[in-house]
């Protein structure tokens, strides 16, 4: 894997205008291969990346909606008892 470069940086040393003109050119030249080093970087990342399976992301997907419809048939009978309950005390309380 390739090292990245830290280069040490005096914070506060340099003038105001010299540290925006100065960081600025800089940081505009190097962009390029800044950003060339970065994208393969990250191809070289996602080709380390174990991928699941087709069937293992049916099985997930599939648990993950009969949850998702669990819990929204719970929640939906809880909803309806509580909103019968409160609706009858406040008739009660009238």
């Amino acid at each position: 894997m390739k090292e990245a470069k830290v280069e040490p940086r005096a914070v506060g040393r340099e003038s105001k205008a010299g540290a925006a003109a100065g960081g600025w050119f800089s940081n505009a030249k190097t962009w390029p291969s800044q950003t060339k080093t970065f994208l393969n970087d990250v191809r070289a990342e996602t080709a380390r990346v174990t991928w699941p399976t087709k069937k293992s992301v049916q099985a997930t997907t599939i648990v993950v909606l009969v949850t998702v419809f669990f819990f929204g048939l719970y929640f939906a009978v809880l909803d309806y008892v509580f909103a019968n309950a409160i609706g009858r005390l406040l008739k009660w309380g009238s």
